[in-house]
């Protein structure tokens, strides 16, 4: 069982990735994959995955929240993460964004978002080979995880930062950004997957909300911010190799105590 808290990994000064990684040889036991929000922290949550996927660790369900929501539904897709981030490096984040009609719903639409989506995700959230949830709020402000409906406009809808961005509708009702109520939804996860232990990657804090929650059945990982803009996501391999370091030494621990 996985302990109370979170769980950070050798201290050692002389973990190095190299090192760490020759820990990426023995399957670990199944977790569900909890992908917090982080402003355009593409690149951390990328160098998660790549730590995930040497460490052989078997996802069997997804929930991620803004950046968490775009690079877990990609992932969830079957896209490994070298192809996630050679896509998000081709462009700048502002490609992905237009000014909107009608200002006063949110001054951008991510229309062009929905269409990068389009061309690389099936239709509905529930066409994913893996359960896959996203974090929204409604117009109310009330936190949800969507499980179902149109994939790209539920993830456009989880990056829509209120007033940056105008709701993005689905199924007939209008979402934003999950991570202004709950950047991680640990409790919401736990909700709909009870019974289930978790992996969870916390990007450092530079919006939203980070909730008093109980890590019980949780192995967090934590990254520092992206430092990204709309204009640049900015030295992305260092801040995913660094993710993927920090992430390996969480695993070693987990591993060590696996085996234990």
């Amino acid at each position: 069982m996985l302990a109370a808290g979170s769980l950070r990994g050798p201290s050692r000064a002389n973990n190095s990735r190299d090192d760490l990684m020759q820990w990426c040889y023995t399957p670990l036991m199944k977790y569900d994959l909890v992908l917090s929000s982080g402003f355009l922290a593409f690149a951390r949550h990328i160098g998660v995955l790549r730590a995930l996927q040497n460490r052989q660790v078997e996802i069997e369900a997804v929930v991620g929240t803004s950046s968490g929501a775009l690079v877990g539904a990609l992932w969830a897709a079957g896209h490994d993460a070298d192809q996630i981030c050679q896509w998000l490096q081709e462009r700048r984040p502002i490609s992905l964004m237009r000014p909107h009609l009608r200002p006063w719903r949110g001054l951008l639409s991510l229309q062009p978002l929905v269409q990068f989506l389009r061309q690389r995700l099936p239709p509905n959230v529930e066409d994913l080979p893996l359960p896959f949830a996203v974090g929204v709020i409604d117009l109310q402000g009330q936190h949800r995880l969507l499980t179902e409906g149109d994939l790209a406009c539920a993830v456009a809808a989880s990056c829509a930062m209120p007033w940056i961005f105008a709701s993005v509708e689905v199924q007939g009702e209008r979402f934003e950004d999950g991570g202004a109520a709950d950047r991680l939804a640990v409790e919401p996860w736990r909700r709909w997957r009870p019974g289930r232990q978790a992996i969870a990657h916390q990007v450092q804090r530079t919006a939203g909300k980070d909730l008093n929650v109980s890590w019980q059945g949780v192995m967090r990982i934590q990254t520092p911010r992206s430092g990204a803009s709309f204009w640049s996501l900015g030295d992305v391999m260092g801040q995913s190799l660094q993710a993927e370091t920090l992430a390996l030494e969480v695993l070693q621990s987990l591993a060590s105590e696996s085996a234990e």
